[in-house]
């Protein structure tokens, strides 16, 4: 019977990085937003107050998980589970709300506006990683074990894509099968669910015309420009003048009306152009390091559920990271994820800023590297 690590220090490296994006994200919501938020509100810091409001909730929501030991997640991931199918399924009554856009992904409750979907991404991976840590033993020879988790997820994937957001949709779906693979699915088993799963999601993605434009717009954005290619187009027109080192902080002139979402989905649009390619790989850097520690902790985690739960939660935050970045470059389709710690949202932060809390906490259990050195001899 392996011994409980003893507990230590969370680690530094993934703190630090985390303040620095929350720094940068709320001085370039700033920059990409005053000039929207005083034309349209009125207050030319109205998206500053309600992010930096959020952050301290979210930091406060940081250090709470960040002591919580998380072992009590395991112990409440069907809680968890539950609860998230409710926050799902309400935003489908009166309480649902589409804040200006189509899509109606929020919750008003009370003085409270929330995106469940984004809840949703940190609830599968617990559940999940929950789920599968419990059977280990059963999951290289039972299909159930593999396929009922996989089942709940897709599930919940049919809920957020009809509100509709395919894009966090598909990032839910991805992350609870990320942690069935990792839990010691045999590699055909892993192809076959992947190849069962491609038809359904595919037939979902085209039967909405516009998520059969962007596909096309993607090919080529200047087919239609001042329609489905603006955005992609208007982003590129920002990154282009960046040059080296930027046009400087607060001088871009695509967040001006041009760029659409300058302080959410295209803020790294922004950032290129204000701040240069020095300053867009200087973020780049960070995340990297940031999914860097977040894999070491999973690495070093002291049990399977930690070690699952920390790959999923470092998963979904690197994938987010790729997917919002991929976008703003014309490197994938354009979807609704946005920069994590950077973008403006409520939710978004909040959730990620929990999300990170629970690896810290694990970060605490980690076995040191002369602990598994002294275990091996």
């Amino acid at each position: 019977m392996t011994a409980r690590p003893n507990c230590h220090e969370a680690d530094s490296v993934l703190l630090l990085t985390t303040v620095l994006l929350l720094a940068v994200g709320l001085v370039m919501v700033f920059s990409a937003s005053f000039v929207v938020a005083a034309e349209s509100m009125g207050d030319p810091y109205y998206f500053l107050k309600r992010q930096a409001l959020w952050t301290a909730i979210g930091l406060v929501g940081l250090f709470i998980f960040s002591k919580i030991n998380y072992l009590v997640l395991k112990r409440f991931s069907l809680f968890i589970l539950f609860l998230n199918f409710i926050l799902l399924g309400l935003v489908f009554t009166p309480l649902g709300t589409a804040l200006g856009t189509e899509a109606q992904r929020w919750l008003v409750l009370g003085p409270v506006v929330l995106q469940p979907s984004e809840f949703s991404k940190l609830a599968f991976i617990i559940f999940t990683s929950a789920y599968m840590s419990s059977r280990s033993l059963n999951v290289r020879h039972t299909w159930t074990a593999t396929i009922l988790p996989l089942a709940i997820a897709f599930v919940a994937f049919l809920l957020i894509q009809i509100q509709p957001d395919m894009g966090t949709a598909l990032v839910v779906l991805a992350g609870a099968f990320l942690v069935v693979f990792c839990a010691g699915v045999p590699v055909f088993k892993a192809a076959c669910l992947s190849l069962i799963s491609i038809p359904p999601v595919a037939w979902l993605t085209l039967q909405e015309e516009y998520r059969v434009q962007r596909l096309f717009t993607f090919f080529d954005p200047w087919a239609d420009p001042t329609g489905s290619g603006y955005q992609i187009i208007q982003s590129l027109y920002a990154l282009g003048p960046g040059h080296i080192f930027g046009s400087g902080l607060g001088q871009g002139r695509q967040k001006l009306f041009y760029l659409p979402e300058p302080h959410n989905d295209f803020i790294f649009a922004v950032i290129g152009e204000e701040l240069g390619f020095i300053g867009a790989v200087t973020i780049i850097l960070l995340y990297l390091l940031m999914i860097w520690r977040g894999y070491q902790i999973a690495a070093k985690a002291p049990n399977l559920f930690s070690s699952l739960l920390a790959t999923g939660i470092t998963f979904i935050f690197g994938l987010q990271t790729l997917i919002n970045i991929g976008v703003v470059t014309a490197s994938v389709p354009v979807t609704g994820i946005n920069l994590p710690l950077i973008s403006a949202g409520g939710s978004s932060v909040f959730f990620t800023l929990i999300s990170i809390g629970i690896l810290l906490n694990i970060s605490r259990y980690t076995r040191e590297e002369s602990s598994l050195m002294g275990r091996a001899s």
